[in-house]
């Protein structure tokens, strides 16, 4: 079986000093035709599917980053019409959203793509977000319950028709057959149902989520098919790999029906000494007051006046914000011994996702260590700047991943979860 590789597009690269750099155009961060093109790129090398992230607040300080900020569903559904393979992922958030519009939403996406369509969970973590509805950011673990009855209930709308509902009985004067409504009355929705579009290829998306919590975790285990991670170690990953691994059974499930994508940026040159300069000149484009409110901003708590040369202070883990970054930015300060300055430069790259130059080979051999060594399904690809990054990663390290029988060379099943190795989920009678 091969490893499965997603495409993670962010603006023109996840590098925060990309737009800065020559490589790049910052214009095309609102222009189709720039996504369009990623699409094409990402399934010329055959990946399975590519992902777009998405909050409900302006992220960072647009004096200093090159900011997109296009809707997700909107814009995959105008990839969906540039493609005809590659999964289509969409960040979409249970907390500030209704079941019923996402699921009529991801259905609609499903049958305008032919079955491609992915839905990322997230529960919004920000504070600024929770601003822009006029709310409290409720508290983590409440987060997770709504997300858990907000799944419930979206897969309960997609179950609402029958797989051969659909008659087209022209003769007889019969299109379908009715769908059941769901009647689901819980703490946080009340949902009649059905839904009001027929049942999509997939029956429903492929989900993902990226928690990496003790409530993400478990979230992870009952419901996501796919889960994009962070981890800088292979210990690290190892570790969080077996121990979500462990937690499958007690929801009725086998190991192989979740996968682990962590993330990886690949700063690619033909030689090592080509990938060290290109990464030298990402790092030297990078902004410190800009680095410092968003690790600021991460961590909740104000680093304005701590010298940036000396270490981070004492980080409370207890946050109801995003408890899983600021874990692995802790462990990272402690076990490297990092100052705050050299902690921004280690965040530019990747924020937390692993960051790897050298040479197409090298790329290879450390994402078939983490492969081969129970760490990793694969790998969420996020180039550092776009559209090259990505060029470059299909164009140099795919083939070497195919050389050694890791990764395919052609396209295998019709939908996005036969490409994770996933059946089509039947209707319930």
């Amino acid at each position: 079986m091969s490893m499965h590789l997603n495409a993670f597009l962010l603006g023109v690269g996840h590098h925060e000093a990309a737009w800065r750099h020559p490589l790049t155009d910052s214009a095309r961060v609102t222009d189709v035709r720039h996504y369009e093109e990623l699409a094409r790129i990402a399934e010329r090398g055959r990946l399975d599917s590519l992902f777009l992230a998405d909050g409900l607040a302006l992220s960072g300080d647009v004096r200093y980053n090159a900011l997109g900020g296009l809707e997700p569903l909107t814009l995959l559904s105008a990839l969906a019409a540039v493609t005809e393979h590659i999964g289509l992922i969409a960040t979409v958030s249970t907390t500030y959203n209704e079941p019923f519009h996402v699921a009529r939403k991801f259905a609609s996406l499903d049958h305008i793509s032919g079955g491609r369509a992915g839905w990322n969970i997230v529960t919004s973590a920000g504070e600024a977000e929770a601003r822009n509805f006029g709310l409290e950011r409720p508290a983590h673990s409440l987060r997770y319950h709504r997300a858990e009855e907000f799944v419930e209930v979206a897969l309960a709308l997609w179950d609402s028709w029958k797989a051969d509902a659909v008659r087209n009985d022209r003769a007889g004067g019969r299109y379908a057959d009715p769908a059941a409504p769901i009647d689901h009355t819980g703490q946080h929705f009340r949902v009649k149902g059905p839904l009001n579009i027929q049942r999509s290829p997939q029956s429903r998306p492929l989900l993902v989520q990226a928690g990496s919590s003790e409530d993400g975790k478990e979230f992870a285990a009952r419901f996501a098919d796919a889960v994009f991670t962070a981890q800088q170690t292979l210990g690290d990953a190892q570790e969080f790999y077996a121990d979500l691994k462990r937690r499958l059974p007690a929801y009725g499930r086998r190991p192989d029906e979740l996968k682990v994508l962590p993330g990886i940026s690949p700063i690619i040159g033909v030689t090592e000494r080509d990938a060290r300069r290109l990464e030298r000149e990402l790092d030297g484009l990078t902004i410190p007051a800009y680095g410092l409110r968003q690790l600021s901003t991460i961590l909740g708590l104000d680093l304005t006046g701590h010298p940036l040369d000396g270490p981070l202070p004492e980080v409370p883990l207890d946050t109801d914000g995003q408890q899983s970054r600021v874990r692995l930015i802790r462990d990272l300060s402690v076990r490297e011994g990092l100052t705050i300055r050299e902690i921004i430069n280690r965040l530019a790259g990747g924020r937390g996702h692993r960051v790897v130059a050298g040479t197409p080979g090298q790329i290879a051999d450390q994402m078939q260590e983490w492969y081969e060594n129970g760490a990793a399904d694969g790998f969420n690809i996020m180039p550092p700047y776009l559209p090259g990054g990505l060029a470059d990663f299909v164009d140099l390290v795919v083939p070497e991943l195919r050389e050694r029988g890791l990764f395919r060379s052609e396209y295998d099943g019709r939908t996005l979860r036969e490409r994770y190795g996933l059946s089509l989920v039947e209707a319930h009678s």
